[in-house]
């Protein structure tokens, strides 16, 4: 028992240091998260757009529309500088029918008329794209500009004088974020706000709301082809 204990001993004294030259574990190395590739200088990208508006003019486009929302379709082209400026130049439509229509005791009353009315905006935009370092696909963006907006209302019955054809300038504002879907496509969404005066308010349904604005507040979803 006398000699057990003694060897017991020295082959504690032995696995000590074997146990201590063991390396330490280290925790799973994950892959690195693939950067971002880097924007040349100057890019031209192409993008379709897709609108609801909900219009300024809210008694003229209830009164003739039943609604004071609708949808603009269009596209256009945009051009980085740095991937921080940018220059916009934008064409969409709006096309709707609905009846000619008055007021009285501040109440629409529709008459039976079809009415066609088609706003055609052209808008050329400038801003700021502001770049995140935790989320570098993700770019946010304000932008302000000015718009040249035709307007053309039409219908069966009506005398050529009733018609409307015109086109007035107004003001855009905008803000909003794009995300990067993959190198060369991105998707954007924004709030965008425009001031139209000078096409409503002359007769009909608008001159008796009181209502000259064309615009309104809309929001925007926009796919972008490019870098």
């Amino acid at each position: 028992m006398k000699t057990a204990i003694p060897a017991l001993l020295v082959a504690v004294a032995l696995a000590a240091p074997a146990a201590a030259q063991r390396p330490p574990q280290r925790p799973p190395v994950r892959a690195p998260v693939p950067p971002v590739p880097p924007a040349p200088p100057i890019s031209f990208r192409p993008f379709v757009v897709g609108t609801e508006e909900s219009f300024a003019a809210i008694d003229t486009f209830d009164a003739g529309f039943g609604h004071t929302y609708g949808p603009f379709f269009g596209g256009g082209l945009q051009v980085l500088f740095r991937d921080r400026f940018y220059l916009e130049l934008g064409a969409s439509r709006f096309k709707q029918t609905g009846q000619r229509a008055f007021l009285s005791g501040g109440r629409p009353f529709r008459v039976g008329i079809p009415l066609t009315a088609t706003i055609t905006p052209l808008e050329v935009t400038g801003g700021y794209r502001f770049r995140l370092r935790r989320l570098p696909r993700v770019r946010p963006y304000v932008g302000a500009g000015f718009g040249s907006y035709g307007y053309r209302e039409t219908s069966e019955f009506s005398d050529a004088g009733e018609n409307v054809d015109t086109r007035h300038s107004g003001t855009v504002l905008n803000g909003g974020a794009e995300f990067r879907l993959h190198r060369w496509v991105g998707l954007g969404a924004d709030v965008q706000y425009t001031h139209v005066p000078g096409i409503l308010g002359l007769g009909g349904v608008s001159q008796q709301a009181g209502e000259n604005d064309l615009g309104g507040v809309a929001v925007r979803v926009k796919l972008v082809v490019g870098r």
